[in-house]
């Protein structure tokens, strides 16, 4: 083991000279996360969304009322009213406000007999977010409301008095959904476009960094180093796992300094240290595996710098360092073949608000990479020495 940490020790050396692990481990991804992060730094950024509505009530009814209740209790509408239709119309065909809504008259009483009711939106065709908002709550509340009519219509239909209509349409208002949205929850565990960038780049380039641990058996062998430490008292399996533990030692390295640097200078969150810790070294094996597996498949060094940076590239696109994948898509199910992949779905999901135990199975997952390409990858580094 210690002639293994020889070999690393000077392996790392001539990393650090020629500075290459700083530039592409540290250097380009923290450039990127940063370039990314400001670039797209007003897509997540809350309160953006501020919509203007007017409200048009002919109804007057405890149900329209209600309508216009849940408006006004948004934080994101400017809520006004109008006495008009066209009053209404002539403001949202002016730009005046997003969309106005009418309740006619009637309404309440038509949902509480039973026969349902209509909402009108009237869309400022300028506006396309207000306008699509607008259409949403109108058909948040119809779905409210078909509740409320299919309780009257069936009380009704088994032989209940139409004066018990309305009474019964104002408690089956009163009664609360199912299932709410814990807004609370949901925005605590959204990544920021900074915290995604950083993980990303960090992921993506980690595979470049790694990579000059096995290929350096090429250039020992190129150079004529490599017989002559063959020649000497040293196990084949101690060269290899001195190249390996170099590459794995850059990897940690860079990945720890951009997890650092990228939280402390953009504001990134990683989540729970105990679990980015885990998923870093799990994570950094399996690129060294996969890497070194790639390597091994050229005969010159400059064979294996292509063919790593070929498939580091195609693996990091299909594991969504640059954009988010969807699981249930093709390209989704096609991703799980990718070590980034896994990489990327217990960073975020740690990043998250997610805990040590969520990403178990990431960490699962690249232990099967890191056995699979490295048993593979041994064999194949074996044979380059002639062993």
């Amino acid at each position: 083991m210690r002639r293994a940490l020889v070999i690393a020790a000077k392996d790392l050396r001539l990393r650090i000279r020629d500075r290459s692990a700083f530039i592409i481990g540290f250097l380009v991804p923290f450039g990127l996360a940063g370039i990314f992060s400001l670039t797209l730094a007003d897509v997540d950024e809350e309160g953006d969304i501020q919509v203007a509505y007017t409200v048009v009530d002919l109804d007057g009814g405890h149900l329209a009322g209600g309508f216009v209740d849940l408006l006004g209790s948004l934080d994101f509408v400017e809520l006004g009213e109008a006495s008009t239709v066209a009053e209404a119309e002539r403001l949202a065909d002016g730009g005046e406000v997003d969309a106005a809504f009418v309740l006619p008259e009637g309404f309440s009483d038509s949902v509480g007999a039973g026969r349902g009711g209509e909402i009108r939106v009237l869309v400022d065709p300028r506006s396309d977010v207000g306008g699509l908002v607008a259409r949403s709550l109108a058909r948040s509340f119809a779905g409210d409301l078909d509740a409320v009519t299919l309780s009257v219509a069936t009380a009704l239909a088994s032989g209940a008095p139409p004066e018990e209509a309305q009474g019964l349409a104002e408690r089956a208002g009163a009664v609360p959904p199912a299932a709410r949205l814990d807004r609370d929850a949901a925005e605590s565990r959204t990544l920021s476009t900074t915290g995604f960038f950083a993980i990303g780049m960090a992921v993506f380039f980690v595979f470049f960094t790694v990579e000059f641990g096995v290929r350096s058996l090429l250039d020992e062998r190129q150079d004529g180093t490599l017989a002559r430490l063959l020649v000497a008292p040293l196990r084949p399996a101690w060269i290899v796992a001195g190249k390996v533990l170099s590459g794995f030692v850059v990897g940690v390295v860079s990945m720890g300094a951009l997890v650092i640097a990228t939280g402390a200078f953009l504001g990134a969150e990683w989540g729970n240290p105990v679990g980015v810790i885990l998923l870093v070294l799990f994570g950094v094996a399996s690129a060294v595996a996969v890497t070194a597996l790639v390597a091994t498949l050229a005969k010159t060094p400059q064979q294996a710098g292509g063919y790593t940076s070929l498939v580091t590239v195609v693996l990091g696109l299909i594991g969504g360092t640059f954009f988010p994948i969807s699981q249930a898509s093709f390209l989704g199910t096609v991703s799980l073949v990718a070590p980034q992949a896994w990489m990327m779905r217990g960073f975020l999901r740690i990043a998250g608000g997610g805990e040590v135990a969520e990403v178990v199975p990431s960490l699962l997952v690249l232990s099967v990479f890191v056995v699979v390409t490295g048993s593979a990858a041994v064999v194949r580094a074996r044979s380059l020495m002639g062993r």
